[in-house]
């Protein structure tokens, strides 16, 4: 009888083509793809003399630096458009396929692979973004790399990589009405903190991980990396099989059947060994919003902010400059802080029910006056359909911006930044400082809370959420 395997150890092994040392291997990889700001690997590949082995297993997509105007062209930003023209001139050089600015299919590679079916169950993926985990909802190994490493895949179809430890979080029980699935990784984000699964390969489980449909345990995945792991996995199952179905690049016809046959053997045996296990009740997760600088930084709306006085030495350093950067007061509400702009997008909540779940809100309503606010779609699919919907209507007719799909605000390299001293609630997964601008003041919530924001003109509490979700 074989050993019990978890579905980490099941995807390591079926990728190793060798093992280099002892807990680091070379494993193969199935789907690569690059961004925009990495047209640098072009010229290391030339400068080295190298080919690329599998053209075909790569893509290029243009997301990180293009602009998020309805009218771009994708040169609008000297410094960012130079990495465009690089990247199309490599790729076609190279016979790498190209999605670019405004393609058909353009959006952010973590939510364009998915709607494409260029993710599926038991690949092992790559690109250089810390945000590929976002795969790993469907079952696959996905890693985020970097710069050399990209040239290394490129060449060899290859990566060197330490396995890690692996971690199981199980989410139990059922999420209260108004949680969405950033809140509940928001909420693990806290609990373990930005180390708290270093060097782990985490698997979500549980009830409410069950429950969840593709989307939600998309951002789930893609928030793994904030708490310092290298993945973040949920076991396919028949929900991923439904949003794979009918996705361009899925195996079709009699080759469906065998991958689904295939994927179901891609599940965590009973007894597997885990190093570790952490465990969250759905139903003590409530809305969260980060205060601080960090996504570990997070609590839910009606909690005080912390005071330091009550922390260790280190934790009191880190709060007071956190506050400080912020402007905030110790121990005061963070509800009812006023807030400049709202961010809808990005590759943790820019995906169709991230958008129905704001416009559910903002429907028949109008923004506050002090505060603008952006619905940013993940990608060019999303744009078509919310728009079938008729939700850019809704979020015109509040007062949103309906901009064109990229990663925008989250990123802040494309020109989509706000100026110094700005409050701003985002859906996207980092509130680093200066992340959307010097000295700019990011604050991380679901969809839910960001809309609800963005129609108050403050950080909400509980109560004003839940009168929001009333008619309007």
């Amino acid at each position: 009888m074989s050993h019990p395997r978890t579905l980490f150890d099941k995807l390591w092994h079926s990728h190793v083509v060798a093992e280099l040392a002892p807990g680091t291997a070379l494993l193969h990889v199935d789907r690569h793809f690059i961004h925009d700001l990495q047209s640098s690997v072009f010229a290391s590949l030339a400068e080295r003399k190298l080919t690329v082995r599998n053209p075909e297993l790569t893509v290029c997509v243009a997301d990180h630096g293009i602009s998020s105007l309805p009218t771009r062209r994708g040169d609008e930003l000297p410094a960012t458009a130079k990495h465009l023209v690089r990247m199309r001139e490599g790729s076609r050089a190279l016979r790498i396929p190209i999605i670019d600015a405004n393609d058909h299919a353009q959006g952010i590679i973590h939510v364009i692979g998915p709607e494409l079916g260029l993710t599926l169950p038991g690949l092992l993926i790559a690109c250089g973004d810390s945000h590929t985990s976002t795969h790993g909802a469907f079952g696959a190994l996905a890693l985020g790399i970097g710069t050399t490493e990209i040239v290394h895949v490129l060449a060899t179809q290859t990566v060197c990589v330490r396995k890690p430890r692996s971690l199981r979080i199980t989410v139990d029980g059922k999420l209260n009405p108004g949680v969405e699935a950033k809140d509940v990784i928001l909420a693990l984000v806290a609990q373990l903190g930005t180390a708290g699964a270093t060097g782990c390969a985490i698997e979500y489980a549980g009830v409410a991980v069950r429950a969840m449909d593709m989307e939600a345990r998309m951002t789930l995945c893609n928030l793994s990396i904030e708490m310092g792991a290298n993945f973040g996995m949920v076991a396919p199952d028949e929900t991923t099989f439904a949003y794979l179905r009918d996705t361009p690049n899925a195996p079709q016809g009699e080759h469906w059947d065998q991958a689904v046959t295939q994927w179901r053997t891609l599940a965590t045996d009973t007894h597997a060994h885990f190093d570790r296990k952490a465990l969250l009740d759905a139903a003590t997760v409530q809305p969260q919003i980060s205060w601080g600088t960090s996504p570990e930084q997070t609590q839910a709306l009606d909690a005080p902010l912390p005071q330091p006085e009550h922390q260790t030495p280190a934790q009191r350093s880190a709060i007071d400059a956190a506050l400080a950067y912020m402007g905030l007061d110790a121990g005061k509400p963070l509800a009812g802080t006023p807030v400049d702009h709202v961010f809808i997008g990005s590759c943790a909540n820019g995906r169709l029910s991230d958008l129905r779940r704001a416009a559910q809100l903002v429907r028949g309503r109008r923004i506050a006056t002090r505060t603008t606010a952006w619905v940013v779609p993940g990608s060019q699919a999303v744009r078509r359909a919310a728009e079938a919907e008729g939700l850019d209507a809704v979020f015109r007719d509040a007062g949103f911006e309906w901009r064109a799909p990229g990663c925008s605000m989250c990123v802040g390299v494309n020109g989509d930044l706000l100026k110094p001293g700005q409050r701003c609630v985002s859906t996207s997964n980092r509130n680093f400082v200066g992340r959307q601008g010097p000295g700019v003041r990011t604050h991380l919530a679901g969809a839910s809370v960001a809309a609800a924001t963005a129609l108050l003109g403050h950080i909400p509490a509980s109560h004003e959420m839940t009168g929001l979700h009333a008619p309007a």
